[in-house]
């Protein structure tokens, strides 16, 4: 098609045809679909961060008896068994370099001396032990592996990590 026939239908054959006001309308548009379009994500983090929150809260019971179980699964730490886990305050949320929500938990941990083991004869196996407890909110629900950082208060537990965990306020 020639530009003659292009012209005679009414086509633009320049940028110099085009209304200014169409392209910054356009502009204007894109830069608000790109502003909601974080907002909205922004507005999702917030809600995940709060749904996890609230689930630690409620459910922290259960927990306990998960990271027992999880925990125990390991061998760690050889010649003791898990007794109890019991949970002595408020998560800590963090995300990690792939974005994860964690909960740094403080907790207080019994453990018993398995017979025949080097800490049979041992007085301090049997005394409680201070640790932050690692759980992972993955898809909607908590889980945990059983990692446990022993002497270490939640906070503490997050220096440890050093630049690899960011709090999380919201």
């Amino acid at each position: 098609m020639s530009r003659r026939a292009i012209a005679a239908r009414g086509f633009a054959t320049s940028m110099d045809q085009l209304n200014p006001w169409w392209i910054g309308g356009g502009v204007a548009c894109l830069a608000l679909v790109v502003a909601a379009g974080l907002w909205v994500r922004r507005f999702g983090h917030s809600v995940q961060i709060e749904r996890a929150r609230e689930l630690f809260r409620l459910q922290h019971e259960r927990f306990e008896e998960m990271l027992v179980a999880a925990a125990a699964a390991t061998g760690k730490p050889r010649g003791l068994r898990w007794v109890s886990v019991q949970i002595t305050g408020d998560a800590l949320l963090a995300r990690n370099a792939h974005r994860a929500i964690l909960a740094l938990v403080p907790v207080q941990i019994q453990f018993e001396p398995v017979e025949g083991s080097d800490m049979e004869n041992v007085p301090a196996a049997k005394e409680p032990r201070v640790a932050t407890a690692i759980f992972t909110f993955h898809r909607g629900h908590w889980h945990t592996d059983g990692r446990v950082l022993f002497n270490l208060d939640p906070h503490q537990a997050l220096t440890h990590f050093g630049t690899g965990l960011a709090v999380v306020d919201h």
